[in-house]
């Protein structure tokens, strides 16, 4: 029996086959945004199931555990790739760059939206989080 898969947080992502990220589109001016506004902000914003695949425009690796809480992860911290994608005619945002060592990522990189396990919870669920691996790499 497979555990149940729950999203670290609701409309973030959408996911399956080929996984997207929930954005907003606001109704008058067109401009996107990520992720899909809440509250009173959502007003004027249709969601908008965001481009699966963009072009790496800036990355760093996270080199230290972030602070807890919220969600820093696994108690086992080991260092990540972080980049910034611009999803074209639409918005750059930020994620995690899983699929390749964290020292081999390259300004221009073409990659793709993934689902990835974050956590075990105690009930036996794993709490999922969105990355981006590199264009090509296995499903």
């Amino acid at each position: 029996m497979t555990a149940e898969c729950r999203p670290i947080a609701e409309n973030l992502f959408a996911p399956g086959a080929e996984p997207r990220l929930i954005g907003g589109r606001h109704r008058d001016t067109g401009r996107y945004v990520f992720p899909f506004p809440a509250g009173m902000e959502a007003d004027g914003h249709d969601r908008a199931l965001l481009s699966p695949t963009g072009h790496l425009w800036s990355c760093t690796v996270q080199r230290f555990r972030p602070k807890s809480p919220p969600d820093a992860g696994p108690d086992a911290f080991e260092p990540y790739a972080v980049g910034y994608v611009e999803l074209p005619g639409e918005v750059i945002v930020e994620g995690r760059l899983v699929g390749r060592a964290v020292d081999d990522w390259a300004i221009g990189d073409a990659v793709r939206t993934t689902v990835i396990p974050f956590r075990e919870e105690a009930d036996g669920s794993v709490t999922t989080i969105y990355a981006l691996e590199p264009v090509g790499a296995a499903a």
